[in-house]
């Protein structure tokens, strides 16, 4: 007895469609926090039926960036300026142990040269004051750092609070000084992991995270932003 998997898989393809363009447009503020969007509303803009768009609410609720809202569509969830301290406290301090671990290693150069690429884009990204293009080398940098120390529980763990670290960043980018400081402590780090000295690139990463929190913690007193 044969079986015609087609429409399945295609309904799947659907689903996960819908899933990266919603989830995008929140991770860069397009939906921005607290927008309320109906089903409908979302599938015309998205240019899909219903069904693949509210499959994909589902699953974004489930990592915690919209409210799905019964017959009213969602609502994108905001980030709290407590959040957003929890939030970097642990991303801090899982990057450093990441960064500890790679150091312990003792990386070839050539195994190093993933982070030096990123940390020359963003000099040259604020170079032309391209602050999105800074952002994007910014986080490359990190994620690559995470995922070269080896550990996949840690890597996971990190990577299921960037969604909301990326909100932030990308909503205050415009607000802080401009990010001069950050190619710095990268090249910092990377001096320490070449050198195999665990505790001082655990020690330059923590700072940096310490760092850019403070920074995006004066911008929400300064703004008055109870969430976003």
């Amino acid at each position: 007895m044969k079986t015609n998997s087609a429409p399945v898989i295609e309904v799947a393809s659907m689903v996960e469609g819908a899933y990266q363009q919603m989830r995008r447009r929140i991770l860069d503020n397009v939906w921005a926090p607290g927008q309320q969007k109906l089903e409908q509303e979302i599938a015309l803009e998205l240019g899909m039926s219903r069904t693949p768009v509210r499959e994909a609410l589902i699953r974004l609720a489930n990592e915690g960036l919209v409210e799905v809202i019964p017959r009213r569509g969602m609502r994108v969830l905001p980030v709290s300026p407590n959040d957003m301290k929890e939030i970097y406290e642990v991303l801090g301090a899982l990057e450093s142990a990441a960064a500890e671990m790679l150091a312990a290693r003792r990386p070839a150069e050539s195994e190093l040269k993933p982070l030096i690429t990123a940390t020359k884009a963003m000099e040259k990204a604020l170079a032309r004051d391209d602050l999105d293009a800074w952002a994007a080398a910014d986080e490359s940098f990190h994620e690559q750092l995470v995922t070269m120390a080896g550990n996949k529980v840690l890597a996971d763990t990190v990577f299921a609070y960037w969604d909301r670290a990326h909100r932030a960043r990308m909503f205050t980018l415009r607000l802080r000084p401009k990010p001069v400081n950050s190619t710095k402590e990268h090249m910092a780090l990377v001096d320490r992991l070449r050198e195999g000295d665990a505790a001082g690139a655990a020690k330059v990463n923590r700072e940096h995270r310490q760092r850019a929190s403070r920074e995006l913690l004066v911008i929400f007193e300064r703004f008055r932003l109870q969430q976003m």
